[in-house]
């Protein structure tokens, strides 16, 4: 399958990457931190082991694997499920729950969903305090690899916290980034009262040693490795096979020039309403690859080549044809100046793999389900 060939290929490139990297790959925080994380895990009331929605087996957390008494205490948190297949995401909490293991899916940027895994947390350590004497304190650690959304998670929790407005505007917050490997100490933040309840956030490990080829381009194109070992020029393209194989571009089959005309006149008519003011257009930037007008000429140009695309998508040369005309109705799309072709593609890929990592082209479940042997 010409998909499973990107993979391989891009994941190789990753793997021989990390190798030339050798031991700078851990550095000396992350090293300590895995250290800390082993020592508190035995110690705390309950794990939450935060993966990625997109790829629930690839970002599991391998240390735990040394804790086997803690699965009595994990609970695996299915983050940026607004990202992922939301059928697929219920089919993956179907298959924990076969294995013996809870799930929850969440998505940390979305306040109600917050609230429910919150009541659900809560509820968790309710049940604890009945085992335990009055005063009793609960401590949750969040445990992940890198990227996957664990501070801003805890961050949320926190927000939406049944805690007194006095207190909680005392209490610190933890550092959220976009890029892998920022978090670099555990830090406890209090997410609620009667009983009083702590989260512990940890920096994301990820160890090289067990990786797969084909887990690294997954983790690769959601963001859990660093870019810079193979770049966007590489994950652009696995991420085109991906969409073309899927069926998520047919979604955009109503979109038209038309249309898409209709919307540009719409997003400039749009006003921003000011007491005693006249209202104000809303600027367009075509730069800007995110707002909305380009990317719907973006869905738009990718349904076309798709839809009229006469090759074989399982022949990787076919494919490959299929990509190439992408990358180049694309340059249009994001409204690409003309500069050498190397740039050109370089701008192209990283604004389409960042459409993609914001899920403003589709949802994608990037992990099968096991299937029974």
């Amino acid at each position: 399958m010409a998909t499973a060939s990107f993979a391989r290929r891009l994941g190789s490139a990753i793997k021989k990457a990390v190798k030339n990297k050798g031991s700078a790959w851990l550095s000396p925080h992350m090293v300590a931190a895995s250290r800390a994380i082993s020592e508190r895990i035995p110690l705390v009331d309950l794990i939450l082991e935060v993966r990625d929605a997109r790829i629930p087996l690839a970002s599991g957390y391998e240390q735990l694997r040394y804790f086997p008494s803690s699965s009595s205490r994990r609970i695996i948190v299915l983050n940026k499920a607004d990202l992922a297949d939301r059928i697929q995401t219920q089919e993956w909490m179907e298959y924990f729950e076969k294995q013996n293991s809870i799930s929850y899916a969440v998505n940390s940027h979305n306040k109600e969903s917050v609230k429910k895994f919150l009541n659900f947390l809560q509820a968790q350590a309710r049940a604890l305090k009945k085992s335990y004497p009055c005063g009793f304190m609960v401590t949750i650690m969040l445990v992940g690899i890198p990227n996957v959304g664990k501070s801003a998670l805890a961050n949320s929790l926190q927000q939406v916290g049944r805690i007194g407005a006095a207190e909680k505007g005392k209490l610190k917050h933890a550092v959220v980034s976009p890029h892998p490997g920022e978090t670099k100490n555990i830090s406890s933040l209090k997410i609620g009262s009667n009983p009083n309840v702590y989260i512990l956030d940890t920096p994301g490990i990820l160890p090289s040693e067990n990786l797969d080829i084909e887990d690294c381009s997954k983790l690769a194109l959601t963001g859990a490795i660093m870019d810079n070992l193979v770049g966007e020029e590489e994950l652009a393209p696995y991420f085109l096979s991906i969409l073309n194989m899927s069926n998520e571009f047919k979604k955009w089959e109503k979109l038209s020039a038309s249309q898409n005309d209709d919307l540009y006149a719409e997003d400039q008519a749009n006003c921003s309403s000011r007491s005693g003011s006249e209202p104000r257009l809303k600027k367009q930037y075509t730069t800007d690859h995110t707002q909305d007008f380009i990317v719907h000429e973006v869905r738009r140009t990718l349904f076309n080549k798709i839809s009229t695309f006469g090759g074989n998508l399982e022949d990787e040369n076919d494919m490959l044809r299929l990509i190439d005309a992408q990358t180049m109705a694309l340059k249009e799309a994001f409204h690409v100046p003309a500069e050498s072709d190397e740039k050109v593609f370089s701008k192209v890929s990283t604004k389409l793999v960042n459409l993609y990592r914001t899920g403003r082209l589709g949802h994608y479940t990037l992990d099968p389900i096991p299937r029974k042997e």
